[in-house]
């Protein structure tokens, strides 16, 4: 647990709910035009479980169709009012939209109110700042609440207070407000993460280099939230990484060392669950952190089959892998929970032709998951040409260590091989390798 006091406890108390006690929320979405009721049944399920995940209980929820956001309170005017009395009706704690306000929104809904009024951007980032146990999980959290709450400050009474004034008498004006120091204190602050974070990227370049000079394959796992990935990691390595069946369990990236059927070694990876519509302010200051997805050789896309909309799940994760400039690396879909879900877990399969159904749970499926993913890394490789002199027996064993052996010929001092490798492998090899290698695209397979 955090010490009290810290900047980092100070971000997460100058917002969202309080966790001390469970805190009663009302849910609000406005349907704007194309938004169909099912979406926003769906949605509003989704943000329940959020809401749940950071610690609070949903006590009534209220919808209302607009062609447009009231630019003063989101809802019309009438809506309005009709929520304070909602509020009062049910003893409401805090407002919670499953849309995202502006900050003046936010201001005028809690003075119409009399509570406190946040959007879905704000439960996210209060979850994220509940999981976050790493220098630098605490560290990018902290910066996107900053960011967050920067453009929010003017919230409250207090922030209208001023200091006292610069110089004799009232020549220079009115002392510096409040809000001012805040502001530039939180800019302080910002500037000082953002330092932090640049460090720990060089610290993570460097760590990354040394997995590539290894010359093992990199497979990162992506998905929604709570889609089973830290399970299906803990089920292929053992690794013991935290699963648990609630929203973001775990933040932090976890790599782990994978022999695949054939004997190849991969590096597998664990990110960060995505959810839809996840804050932009998130992903900014995650980037550090999901660009294991973008450098990745392949991903491993895993889908809750027993989701209620599976399908939505993958385009969000598709959006997200989209703005971390993921989108072309090559993926595999993984449809989990097949024993909880099998009829749509078959209809998935049918759906997304080349995935592959498992139970991360049970392990049933994850020796043809396995196969599969190693074929396909092997269709990425190129097919080189070797020639090995017999007394260079370490040679010979990277080569089988590293890649996958097609072909030995011996010679009369020599052997010829053909195998595929990864660049890093070839290019410590490049004195053994002949001009007889293959290009890579004669060895992908359709």
């Amino acid at each position: 647990m955090t010490e009290p006091n810290t900047p980092y406890n100070e971000a997460l108390a100058g917002t969202l709910i309080d966790r001390t006690i469970r805190e009663k929320i009302v849910l609000v979405a406005v349907a704007l035009p194309g938004d169909t009721d099912e979406a926003v049944d769906a949605s509003l399920d989704e943000m329940a479980l959020l809401v749940d995940t950071a610690g609070a209980d949903e006590v009534a929820r209220l919808v209302q169709r607009r062609d447009s956001p009231d630019h003063t309170w989101y809802l019309g005017k009438g809506k309005a009012e009709e929520l304070k009395e909602l509020c009062l009706a049910v003893d409401a704690d805090t407002v919670v939209f499953d849309n995202e306000l502006a900050p003046a929104q936010q201001f005028n809904l809690e003075k119409l109110l009399g509570r406190t009024a946040i959007d879905r951007t704000a439960v996210i980032l209060d979850i994220f700042g509940q999981n976050a146990h790493t220098m630098e999980g605490k560290a990018q959290v902290e910066l996107a609440l900053l960011r967050y709450l920067l453009p929010r400050l003017r919230r409250g009474a207090k922030a209208k207070l001023s200091q006292q004034r610069g110089g004799v008498g009232g020549r220079f004006g009115s002392g510096e407000t409040k809000i001012e120091t805040d502001r530039r204190r939180i800019m302080k602050r910002i500037n000082k993460l953002e330092r932090e974070l640049a460090s720990l990227a060089d610290t993570r370049a460097l760590q990354r280099q040394g997995r590539q000079r290894s010359g093992l394959a990199s497979v990162a796992i992506v998905g929604y939230t709570n889609a089973g990935k830290s399970t299906l990691l803990n089920r292929l390595t053992d690794s013991g990484v935290l699963s648990e069946d609630r929203l973001f369990a775990t933040l932090d990236p976890t790599t782990r060392r994978l022999a695949l059927p054939g004997g190849e070694p991969v590096l597998l990876t664990d990110t960060v669950g995505f959810i839809s519509r996840l804050p932009h302010g998130l992903v900014e200051s995650f980037k550090g952190t999901l660009e294991v997805a973008s450098r990745a050789d392949y991903l491993v896309h895993v889908v809750d089959a027993s989701a209620p909309d599976p399908d939505l799940q993958i385009a969000a994760v598709h959006e997200v892998l989209r703005e971390i400039s993921a989108a072309d690396v090559p993926e595999l879909l993984v449809i989990n929970k097949a024993d909880i879900a099998p009829g749509p877990a078959k209809e998935l399969l049918a759906a997304h032709p080349g995935s592959v159904a498992v139970s991360a749970r049970t392990g049933d499926g994850t020796e043809e998951f396995l196969r599969v993913i190693g074929d396909r890394l092997r269709s990425l490789a190129v097919v080189y040409e070797l020639v090995i002199p017999y007394d260079r027996g370490d040679v010979l064993a990277a080569v089988h260590r590293e890649g996958e052996v097609v072909a030995v010929t011996d010679g009369e001092t020599e052997w010829t091989l053909r195998a595929r490798l990864s660049d890093p492998s070839a290019g410590r090899l490049s004195e053994f390798i002949t001009d007889g290698s293959i290009p890579r695209e004669e060895t992908t397979t359709p």
